[in-house]
């Protein structure tokens, strides 16, 4: 199992989720984000002043996903989360030990699934 982290544009977080329902993932969390990398922020003015915004507004998505679907969740997330400028985002992979369904006790893969049991 994988715990997939896509931090992207908020404006995006309507596309990628639509695209990631539409490829049967049905389970993911979402939280905002304040972050930069390529694009070091940005300069505004705001009543005749200057001021650096060093942190952008990010979506943070997460999603618990069997080993055989990363590839999927992947390639949907970059695909709907594409504009082609700096700042689309990152996704990151990490390992899961396990995952555990509080209401059932279910375990691993079976916990991950979407079926009602």
């Amino acid at each position: 199992m994988k715990q997939v982290i896509a931090v992207i544009r908020s404006t995006q977080l309507d596309k990628v989720k639509e695209a990631l329902v539409n490829a049967g993932i049905v389970g993911m969390t979402v939280s905002n984000a304040r972050g930069f990398g390529r694009q070091k922020g940005q300069t505004q003015k705001y009543r005749g002043q200057t001021y650096k915004v060093d942190f952008l507004p990010k979506i943070r998505l997460e999603v618990a996903v069997a080993d055989n679907q990363v590839d999927l969740v992947v390639k949907t997330i970059t695909d709907a989360a594409y504009t082609g400028e700096i700042g689309d985002g990152k996704i990151f992979v990490l390992p899961i030990d396990a995952v555990y369904r509080i209401r059932t006790g279910e375990r691993d893969d079976v916990a991950l699934s979407s079926t009602d049991s």
